[in-house]
C-alpha cells in the first residue's frame, strides 16, 4: 500500500513538472513573439503568438493570461500587415490580409478591428481601380470598380467611374447602365452629365453618317439627361435636312436661347429667318433676319432681306 501511494505521488509530481515545463515553453514562445514584434518582424511575431496561443489553450486555466494576450496582439498585427500591403500598392494581397484580419478579429471577439478591416476593403479596391484608370487600363479598371460594387453596393462613385472606364473602352451600352446605376446611388448630376455627353457623341456621329432620325433621337436623349445647346443644334440640323422645318425651328430656337452669343448664332438665326420666310411668316422672318444682321458672314444678306420685307 505504501508503494502504491509513493507511485501515485511520483506520478503527480511528474505531471506537475511536465505542466510547468509546458507553461514555461508557452511563456518563452510568447516572449519571443514580443521580441520579434519589437524588432519589426510582424510575420515572425504572428508565428510565435499563434504557437503560444495553441500551447496556452492546451493548459486551460493556467494558460489563460497568455492566451488572452495572444488574442489581443494577433488581430492588431494582422491588421498592420494588411495596411503595409495597402501602402505598398499590393492591393490584392491587402484585400486578402484584411479578410484574414476580420476573420481572426471576430474569432477573438475584437469587433472593432473586424469592423475597421471590413470597412477598408472597398476603399482598397477603389484605390486599385483608380490606379488602373489613371494608367488608362480601362478594361481592368471597369472590372475593379465592379469588385468595389460587389462588396459595397451603395458606392455611387464606383458606379460613376465604372461608367467612365466602360465608355473609354468603347462599351457604350454597358457604360450607360453603369451611369444609370450611379444616378440611383446619388451621383445624379455627374452621371447625367456623362450620359448626356455619350448621347451627344452618338448624335454627332449619326449626323455625320447621314442617319438623321438617329441623330435627332440621340440629341433628344442627351437633353433628357442634361439640356445643352449642342444637342439642339444637331437636332435642328438633322430635322432641317429632312425637311421637317417646324421641328428645325423649334430646336434652333432653343439653341439660340441657350447660346445667344455663340460664334454661329448669326448663321442659325439667318437659317431660321429663311425658313420662316419660306413659310410666309413675315414677322418671324424679320425678327430673325434682325438677329443675323450684325453677323460678319450673313449680316449683309440679312439686311438686304429685311429691306425687301418692309
Amino acid at each position: 500500500m505504501k508503494k502504491l501511494v509513493l507511485s501515485v505521488v511520483a506520478m503527480v509530481l511528474s505531471l506537475n513538472l511536465v505542466h510547468a515545463q509546458d507553461l514555461a515553453t508557452a511563456t518563452e514562445t510568447y516572449n519571443n513573439g514580443a521580441i520579434a514584434l519589437n524588432n519589426g518582424d510582424k510575420a515572425g511575431a504572428m508565428e510565435y503568438f499563434n504557437q503560444a496561443l495553441a500551447m496556452a489553450l492546451s493548459l486551460g486555466e493556467e494558460g489563460k493570461d497568455i492566451a488572452e494576450n495572444c488574442k489581443t496582439h494577433i488581430p492588431s498585427i494582422q491588421f498592420s500587415i494588411a495596411k503595409e500591403a495597402v501602402n505598398e500598392a499590393r492591393y490584392d494581397d491587402a484585400v486578402a490580409e484584411l479578410g484574414k484580419t476580420a476573420e481572426v478579429a471576430k474569432q477573438f471577439g475584437d469587433e472593432a478591428t473586424a469592423f475597421d478591416a471590413e470597412a477598408l476593403i472597398p476603399q482598397v479596391l477603389m484605390q486599385k481601380a483608380n490606379s488602373f484608370f489613371n494608367d488608362k487600363n480601362f478594361a481592368d479598371a471597369a472590372a475593379a470598380y465592379g469588385e468595389v460594387l460587389a462588396v459595397d453596393a451603395s458606392n455611387g462613385m464606383a458606379a460613376l467611374r465604372m461608367g467612365a472606364a466602360l465608355a473609354s473602352s468603347g462599351k457604350k451600352d454597358e457604360a450607360v447602365e453603369a451611369y444609370k446605376k450611379a444616378v440611383e446611388l446619388g451621383q445624379e448630376k455627374a452621371a447625367n452629365k456623362q450620359l448626356s455627353n455619350l448621347y451627344l457623341k452618338d448624335a454627332a456621329g449619326a449626323l455625320k453618317a447621314k442617319k438623321y432620325d438617329d441623330a435627332v433621337k440621340a440629341a433628344l436623349a442627351s437633353n433628357e439627361c442634361l439640356e445643352n445647346a449642342k444637342a439642339y443644334q444637331i437636332a435642328g440640323q438633322a430635322s432641317q435636312i429632312q425637311g421637317k422645318n417646324n421641328d428645325a425651328l423649334n430646336y434652333f430656337g432653343k439653341y439660340l436661347e441657350m447660346a445667344p452669343t455663340a460664334a454661329n448664332a448669326g448663321q442659325i438665326a439667318y437659317t431660321m429667318a429663311v425658313i420662316y420666310q419660306q413659310q410666309k411668316n413675315t414677322e418671324k422672318a424679320k425678327e430673325y433676319y434682325q438677329k443675323a444682321s450684325t453677323d460678319p458672314k450673313f449680316g449683309a444678306e440679312a439686311q438686304k432681306q429685311l429691306a425687301a420685307l418692309k
